[in-house]
């Protein structure tokens, strides 16, 4: 896959997760594992990316003696999974398209 399309899709991965309820790294890769390969060194930039575009908001909190960050979406984060959405309506028409010998 393309590192750019997968980067693009990794940040919208992320962001449902958060749609769920925050979240911290651990929780947010063993929940979006399953379904596209995400590593730590590949999941951390992506969340300070998204908190620099204010997608996500954090907080730390003690957990078992050490601090763990928790992520949580904003309104923005959001409407990146609405724009993700419709582009992917639209990609889907020209696959279809390419799909059918150029035929719909």
């Amino acid at each position: 896959m393309d590192a750019q399309l997968k980067k693009g899709l990794l940040e919208v991965c992320v962001l449902s997760v958060l749609r769920g309820g925050e979240s911290y790294g651990y929780k947010i890769i063993s929940d979006v594992a399953p379904y596209i390969e995400i590593s730590e060194s590949t999941l951390y930039p992506i969340l300070k990316r998204l908190e620099a575009a204010d997608a996500v908001t954090t907080q730390s909190r003690e957990y078992n003696g050490r601090l763990r960050k928790y992520y949580k979406i904003t309104d923005k984060g959001l409407q990146k999974i609405d724009e993700f959405i419709e582009n992917a309506r639209e990609f889907e028409r020209i696959y279809q398209f390419i799909s059918n010998g150029g035929k719909l």
